[in-house]
């Protein structure tokens, strides 16, 4: 049996207490207009919520990524828009942590914890989605620089970003694909950087998501975040912990969804009674509340195999498919629980499908990561 201890419940509290504070009121607002509201970002830094897995001297409070789950989790049973936006100002510390030099940590870390600095991931490419070793992006050495020109599609944070971290093709001739990507930190105001974010968006408005090209964009080598070469094999470690808080947000989305749905069904009354004592309402309520805690159960799982150095891809791929795929099923039923108010966007529940949906997309689509897990109990065929 899994159980939290005391120090974990009371940071669960204190995200809750947070979120029901700082996003209930302006979630659909800030979700109309497609736009983020910075003093949040700012509240959530100050707070400590921000990258708590980063070690106390690079700035953060050093806990575990168990920890940042239950942080999202409690965010997202909110507004997952919001929680989104907020993880994105840290996403990609993890691979800082897992290969960045010290120089490189000194220099982002802190600065990302406190609220300074907010970056972005660039892997994803027009005709390189689930097939990251295609990336085309290409960085070439140039006296003492890398100069990069390429095109990266999906990116989050790419206008506000203060920089990025971006897959590129490094070597262009000799080896197979997986042996010539690196990974560089590329600052967005550096001459040649563009960006273009995207509008009507299905899913996560409040986060900045949008195109981005690179034109001639020279950076100094000791941007190259690793060793080069090695940008595809860090990048799915990276994936083995982001994709479990991806996990976390689908929890909290299917928690939040049973939230708003077990509310409705015990003032909603038809044939003169109450929905809630009708036994069909009570079996999808009992489906949805098992569905959401055993997704909680394999997301704290994953979260703690990171936490003591074992890290497992497929676990970490299992708690990705399956809460995301549990989020969008509670966040379907909600809406069925509903009727003719599931529709409506001030019952929330649509609102929560609409989040829910991209959690089975990004991150390794609900396809890929069933590629994942079942090499590791196949093998190779």
């Amino acid at each position: 049996m899994f159980e939290l201890t005391r120090e974990q419940r009371q940071i669960q509290k204190a995200a809750r207490k947070f979120a029901e504070g700082e996003f209930r009121e302006v979630a659909r607002e800030l979700d109309a207009k497609e736009t983020f509201d910075d003093r949040i970002w700012k509240k959530a830094a100050e707070l400590g919520f921000l990258a708590v897995f980063v070690e106390e001297k690079y700035g953060g409070p050093g806990m575990g990524y168990l920890e940042q789950c239950l942080i999202m989790e409690e965010f997202a049973r909110v507004d997952m828009g919001i929680t989104h936006a907020l993880d994105s100002t840290f996403f990609g510390t993890q691979l800082i942590n897992l290969v960045g030099t010290e120089d490189q940590k000194q220099k982002y870390l802190p600065a990302i914890c406190r609220g300074d600095m907010r970056m972005g991931m660039a892997i994803t490419e027009p005709d390189a989605g689930s097939d990251v070793a295609r990336v085309r992006t290409e960085a070439v050495k140039e006296n003492g620089e890398y100069v990069i020109n390429g095109n990266k599609i999906f990116i989050t944070n790419c206008t506000l970003a203060d920089f990025l971290v971006v897959l590129c093709r490094t070597e262009t001739n000799g080896s197979r694909n997986h042996d010539r990507l690196s990974a560089i930190i590329v600052e967005t105001d550096r001459e040649g950087y563009e960006a273009r974010p995207f509008h009507g968006k299905l899913s996560l408005r409040a986060s900045n998501t949008g195109e981005v090209t690179f034109k001639g964009v020279r950076v100094p080598e000791t941007n190259l975040l690793g060793e080069e070469g090695k940008g595809f094999y860090n990048i799915m470690e990276f994936f083995n912990r982001s994709r479990v808080q991806v996990a976390a947000f689908g929890v909290g989305t299917a928690q939040g969804a049973l939230d708003k749905t077990i509310s409705h069904v015990r003032k909603r009354e038809q044939f003169g009674k109450p929905l809630a004592s009708m036994q069909m309402v009570q079996g999808k309520i009992a489906d949805m509340a098992t569905l959401t805690e055993a997704a909680r159960s394999i997301c704290y799982r994953a979260a703690s195999k990171l936490d003591t150095g074992t890290p497992d891809p497929a676990l970490s791929s299992m708690a990705k498919w399956y809460c995301s795929e549990i989020a969008v099923k509670v966040a379907d039923e909600a809406i069925q629980l509903h009727g003719g108010y599931g529709i409506l966007e001030e019952y929330d529940v649509a609102h929560y499908w609409r989040n829910a949906k991209v959690l089975e997309i990004f991150e390794g689509s609900k396809e890929v990561e069933k590629v994942v897990i079942a090499k590791k109990i196949l093998g190779k065929y």
